[in-house]
């Protein structure tokens, strides 16, 4: 999530962003919850490449991959030295930058527990996003977000910062336990291990796809990731390429008690001009199995094949004229009986939690947005 939020955003922005793979030799990665991503670059093939800002996303492993990397300390270090922006998220302050000598002297923030490991020359500090001076530093996945806008900020100012946030629909309130608006509810209870098909696309939205599938994978639920092109890899809305784990003729040889779209508007029409796809959603509605959609995708995959007959559901704010019941389109999430809709990327967390909450119950969701640092 930290580091496809982060590449997200700053693509937003205009920004030139460089994904570089630090595993020798090999352009994919599997990232801490099983989502398969591909490098654009081998860090090997970057050693001379001048950069405005260099970002450490955390997650275990992968922080201690970073501090071992002699290639990437020596590149780091190289680039502090000429004064320019660097940034580390979640346990990677603490592992990279820390142990690098790094962040002596400056105020910094880590993941929760590991704040205990940044070196006593730190002036450690529990902000969500630090700054200081040249280096800013951040705690986990529920701060990705706030963290990439100030990075934006940062290289940009504050005006394109604001420009890039508002259309992400940001949630400004922390501290407050997150909601959904729900209407004739129903039991989600499906077992202890429930089966979520999340089909992706070339023009999926990756931040959002990304959150479903990890927090899903984080409540212990079975996700299969299908791509609907004609090969695994996919290209995303921001040139993220994510790895499916199937094909989407493979996925449908099973049952799933949840089927769920991610966003992105070249995403979203692909979903509606999937036959085999939306044939399978009707399926699933008509048999009341659970099924829902993000931002673009009620509007653009569901609301056009009559998957949201009857149901109140909201969208990305842009797309509301386009669903015939706008009566609930103002909330962030909306659950309809067996059906979750909401807004965009800065909703995707709130959504994928809303869908723990009615699968697994509301302490497992709070728990997991506490290990998030989300609330």
């Amino acid at each position: 999530m930290e580091a496809v939020i982060t590449i997200d955003v700053l693509r937003r922005a205009g920004a030139d962003v460089a994904v570089a793979s630090v595993e020798p030799g090999a352009k994919q990665v599997a990232a801490a919850w099983g989502v398969k991503i591909a490098a654009d670059e081998l860090l090997s093939d970057l050693v001379e490449a001048e950069f405005d800002l260099i970002s450490l996303p955390g997650g275990m492993p992968g922080s201690s991959t970073f501090r071992d990397c002699k290639l990437l300390e020596n590149m780091v270090k190289k680039h502090t030295g000429k004064c320019k922006l660097y940034a580390a998220i979640c346990a990677a302050p603490a592992m990279a930058l820390g142990t690098w000598g790094l962040l002596n002297g400056l105020k910094a923030t880590c993941y929760p527990s590991f704040m205990d490991k940044l070196p006593p020359e730190v002036n450690a500090v529990e902000s969500r996003v630090q700054i200081d001076g040249k280096c800013v530093t951040s705690r986990g996945p529920g701060t990705a977000m706030e963290y990439s806008v100030v990075l934006v900020e940062q290289l940009y100012g504050k005006e394109k910062a604001e420009e890039v946030a508002g259309p992400m629909i940001m949630r400004h309130h922390h501290g407050v336990e997150f909601s959904m608006k729900e209407l004739n509810s129903t039991s989600w209870n499906v077992g202890e291990t429930p089966q979520i098909l999340v089909p992706i696309a070339n023009g999926t939205e990756e931040m959002e796809a990304i959150m479903i599938i990890d927090i899903l994978r984080r409540a212990k639920a079975n996700v299969v990731v299908a791509s609907i092109e004609e090969t695994l890899e996919i290209v995303a809305s921001r040139k993220v390429k994510m790895i499916a784990d199937v094909l989407l003729d493979d996925a449908l040889k099973q049952q799933y008690d949840l089927i769920l779209l991610p966003g992105g508007l070249g995403g979203a029409q692909a979903y509606a001009n999937s036959d085999k796809l939306i044939g399978l959603i009707k399926k699933q509605a008509e048999a009341n199995k659970l099924y829902g959609a993000i931002c673009a995708s009620p509007a653009i995959a569901l609301e056009p094949h009559g998957l949201l007959k009857g149901k109140k559901a909201t969208s990305y704010p842009a797309m509301w004229k386009k669903l015939s019941d706008q009566s609930e389109c103002k909330n962030r999430v909306v659950v309809d009986g067996n059906l979750i809709t909401s807004q965009g990327p800065g909703t995707s967390m709130e959504f994928s939690l809303a869908i723990v909450e009615k699968l697994f119950g509301r302490e497992r969701a709070l728990e997991l947005a506490k290990a998030m640092v989300f609330a």
